[in-house]
């Protein structure tokens, strides 16, 4: 008896997936993680040449308790998942005229391991990941944050802007990378039409020619970068404001000023995985600068409940690393949406 599968491309994802969509689920996926009803390994990295690596993310998320898995409720967010992401980071890419993070995840069917679909893990990977810097921020910025720094100009850098416009209402958003023409091909991009309607904002965009001019006065901070050493020091960055890093996920690699790390309170996906895989948090405590326990809790944690910032001077940080449970979610929640909305090629093996 062969098995049927849904094929899904990156068009057919982007088709059925919003950021409001994905802010959401990495909510539930999120708590479901720090709460013990997700069965998920920290990723194991293979590499490959001196600047790639391939990273196998599995995850198995349990059924609520008394819940009931409904496949065909495809706005209900998943009882149950199984899947894994298989992602590869190759820096030498954008000469060849690709992305340097691809991936793919592969679905199947919790009851039976029969495989349910394969699709394009690049925009869910993309998106998921902006979609949790902006859960972090909706629970550790200010309420009153309207300015953004964002370090970097790549896909991240337009995912993030997009993601955190639906939490905050942004006015001035400043952007540094060491490229000029990338930076201002993101401000060109960010001020078009195909960017500003998504958000609803009046927020003004602009380019700097200084990191430390675009985090200087910021509320909320993001780095997205590919660099192996910190971009980010202490001194830039204000009391009060809320600190996102998303790049440097290696143990040997820090993109934030140790000195920031330690003075701030720091929130990460993963307690298991930040003390293994983040430079930042691995370094600092070879260093002695810090403990493990300086982390102060999950981001799941917060969500169902635990203190977060606690005055408006405090300066947080969450070190976001990606997690597999991330990905199956977001994978299941296509999956369903497209199986119901006849997206993307059903075929066999």
């Amino acid at each position: 008896m062969s098995v049927r599968f849904r094929l899904l491309t990156e068009a057919d994802v982007r088709s059925v997936l919003t950021i409001e969509d994905l802010i959401e689920t990495m909510k539930s996926a999120l708590e479901r993680f720090s709460h013990g009803r997700v069965v998920q390994p920290v990723r194991t990295v293979i590499p490959v040449q001196e600047d790639a690596f391939l990273g196998v993310m599995p995850a198995f998320v349990r059924a609520r308790a008394g819940a009931e898995t409904n496949l065909a409720d495809a706005a209900a967010p998943p009882d149950t998942a199984l899947g894994a992401k298989l992602v590869t980071v190759f820096n030498g890419n954008h000469a060849r005229g690709l992305d340097s993070h691809l991936a793919s995840i592969v679905l199947m069917d919790p009851a039976t391991g029969a495989l349910l679909a394969l699709m394009d893990g690049r925009y869910i990977t993309e998106a998921r990941t902006a979609a949790v810097s902006a859960v972090s921020s909706s629970l550790l910025a200010r309420r009153t944050a309207q300015s953004l720094a964002i370090i970097g100009s790549g896909v991240q850098a337009r995912s993030h802007l997009d993601a955190l416009s639906r939490v905050h209402n942004l006015r001035q958003v400043t952007v540094w990378s060491p490229h000029k023409a990338h930076r201002d091909q993101f401000v060109e991009w960010a001020n078009s039409a195909a960017a500003v309607p998504r958000t609803g904002t009046d927020r003004k965009v602009t380019a700097v020619d200084h990191a430390g001019e675009a985090v200087v006065g910021a509320d909320v901070v993001v780095l997205v970068t590919s660099s192996p050493t910190p971009v980010l020091e202490n001194g830039w960055v204000k009391p009060g404001a809320h600190v996102i890093s998303v790049g440097a996920c290696r143990p040997n690699q820090r993109e934030m000023d140790p000195a920031l790390v330690a003075r701030a309170r720091l929130f990460v996906d993963s307690r298991g995985a930040a003390l293994v895989e983040s430079g930042d948090v691995v370094l600092g405590m070879q260093e002695q600068r810090f403990g493990a326990d300086h982390i102060v809790a999950e981001l799941g944690e917060l969500v169902a409940g635990a203190t977060g910032r606690r005055s408006d001077t405090e300066v947080t940080v969450f070190k976001s690393l990606g997690l597999a449970v991330e990905d199956v979610t977001a994978a299941d929640l296509a999956y369903r949406r497209a199986a119901a909305r006849g997206v993307g090629q059903e075929l066999a093996l």
